[in-house]
C-alpha cells in the first residue's frame, strides 16, 4: 500500500498509474448503476441523463480523492462533498435503489479528504442521509443493509488511513529535525573544542615565540629552549586537535592545572595554583568542563588582563542543591572581563557547564576580575546507584 499511497497525492507518473488503478477496482460496486441504466427498462432521455451523471459523479470523485493532501479548505472540500451527496440523493430518488451505492464513495471520500474531527461527522451524516433515501426508495429497505456497513466501514477506514499517513509524516520529518539538530549540536561542540584548544595553544606559542626573540641575542641556549618548548606545545595542540575532531577529547584538572603553571610563569603572571587532588566522586563530564573553564579563563588571563598575579582555587561547597566542586580564578588586571559581553569562548564555555548542570559566573572585582564554575558532585556515584538498583 505504500507503493499506491494511500492517503497522499501522487507526484510521479508510476505513482498516478498505481493509483487510477486502485481506484478503478473499487469503482467495480458502480456495476449496480451500470446495469440498471442497460436493462432497467428506463427511457432514452432517463438512460442519457443517467450516464451523464454516473460519469460525472465517478470524474468528481476520483478528482476528490487524487487532490488529498493538496492543502485546500476545508470549506471547499465540505462543498464538493456536499455536491456528490445531493447528486447521489437525486439519481438514487430518479432511478431507483440501485443507485444508493453511490453514498458509499461518499463516505469514502469524506474520509480521505477531510481532516479527523470533520471526517467522522460527515460519515455519520451520509449514512442518515442514505438510510433516509433507501426508506423513501421503492425497495430500498432490502438494499440498506448491504450498504450501511460498507458505507460507515469504508470511510472510517480511509479516515485512519489518512491519519496514518499524516502521522508517518510528521515522524519522518521529525528524523529529519532530529538529524539536524545532532548535526548542529556536533558543529557547535567542534567549534568550541577548537577554539579552547587553538586559542590556549597558539597564546602560549606567541609568549614563547616572544620570549625567544627578545633571549635570541644574549642567551640562544635559552631561546633554543624556547623554541623547543614551542614544538612540544604545537605537536600536542595537534594530538587535542585530532581528539576533538573524533570525539574523545576530555581533558582533566590535574591536566590543565599543569598547563595552566606553564602558560601563566610563559606569560611572566605569578601564579597561586591549588596542588590539592580533585574529588573522587566528580564525574568526568563535569571535571572536563571545569577542565575547560580553566583553560579559558587561563588563555583570557594571558591575552587580555595585563595581570601581573592570578588565583586559581578549587573548593569543595555545600549549597542549597547539593555538594558542588567550584573552581575559581581571579587575576589583578585591568582587561579580559571589561566589556561586559561575552565572547565566544566564554558563551561557549557557559554552555559546556550547563550540560553538566553546572553553572558560570564572572564579575569585576576591586583589583580585577574573576570567574567562578561550579558542577555538582557526587554524580558518578549516584548514577552507579541507579544502575545497580536497576
Amino acid at each position: 500500500m505504500s507503493s499506491i499511497g494511500i492517503g497522499q497525492r501522487p507526484t510521479t507518473r508510476r505513482t498516478r498509474v498505481m493509483k487510477s488503478l486502485w481506484i478503478g477496482v473499487w469503482l467495480a460496486y458502480l456495476a449496480a448503476p451500470a446495469s440498471d441504466l442497460l436493462h432497467g427498462g428506463h427511457s432514452t432521455g432517463a438512460q442519457v441523463l443517467g450516464w451523464l451523471g454516473l460519469v460525472a459523479f465517478v470524474a468528481w470523485y476520483a478528482a476528490m480523492v487524487f487532490r488529498t493532501g493538496r492543502g485546500e479548505t476545508t470549506r471547499l472540500v465540505v462543498a464538493c462533498l456536499a455536491l456528490l451527496a445531493v447528486q447521489s440523493t437525486v439519481m438514487a430518488l430518479c432511478l431507483g435503489r440501485e443507485w444508493l451505492v453511490l453514498f458509499v464513495y461518499v463516505s469514502t471520500s469524506s474520509g480521505a479528504a477531510l481532516p479527523l474531527r470533520l471526517s467522522r461527522w460527515a460519515i455519520a451524516a451520509n449514512a442518515a442521509l442514505m438510510t433516509a433515501v433507501a426508506l423513501v426508495v421503492p425497495g430500498g429497505h432490502s438494499f440498506l443493509a448491504g450498504l450501511i456497513v460498507p458505507a460507515l466501514l469504508g470511510g472510517a477506514a480511509m479516515a485512519g488511513v489518512r491519519q496514518l499517513v499524516r502521522t508517518s509524516i510528521e515522524l519522518r520529518e521529525a528524523r529529519v529535525t532530529v538529524a539536524q539538530l545532532a548535526a548542529n549540536e556536533e558543529r557547535l561542540r567542534l567549534a568550541r573544542d577548537l577554539h579552547d584548544l587553538l586559542g590556549h595553544s597558539l597564546s602560549l606559542i606567541t609568549l614563547k615565540s616572544e620570549l625567544a626573540g627578545r633571549m635570541l641575542p644574549a642567551h640562544p641556549e635559552k631561546a633554543a629552549q624556547q623554541v623547543a618548548d614551542i614544538e612540544q606545545v604545537s605537536r600536542q595542540a595537534l594530538v587535542d586537535v585530532r581528539e576533538a575532531v573524533s570525539g574523545y577529547r576530555r581533558p582533566r584538572l590535574a591536566g590543565e592545572l599543569a598547563g595552566a603553571q606553564v602558560a601563566l610563569t610563559a606569560a611572566g603572571i605569578t601564579a597561586a595554583l591549588p596542588t590539592d587532588p580533585v574529588p573522587a566522586d566528580v564525574d568526568e563530564d563535569a571535571e572536563a568542563a571545569l577542565a575547560w573553564a580553566l583553560r579559558e579563563a587561563v588563555t583570557n588571563v594571558v591575552r587580555h588582563s595585563g595581570a601581573r598575579r592570578c588565583t586559581v582555587e578549587v573548593l569543595s561547597r555545600q549549597t542549597l542543591d547539593g555538594p558542588v566542586l567550584e573552581l575559581s580564578v581571579e587575576d589583578d588586571g585591568s582587561g579580559g572581563g571589561s566589556t561586559g559581553t561575552p565572547g565566544n569562548g566564554l558563551t561557549g564555555l557557559a554552555e559546556r557547564l550547563e550540560k553538566a548542570d553546572g553553572s558560570l559566573e564572572t564579575s569585576r572585582t576591586k583589583r580585577g576580575f574573576r570567574l567562578v564554575a561550579r558542577v555538582p558532585t557526587g554524580t558518578a556515584s549516584a548514577a552507579a546507584d541507579i544502575g545497580s538498583a536497576s
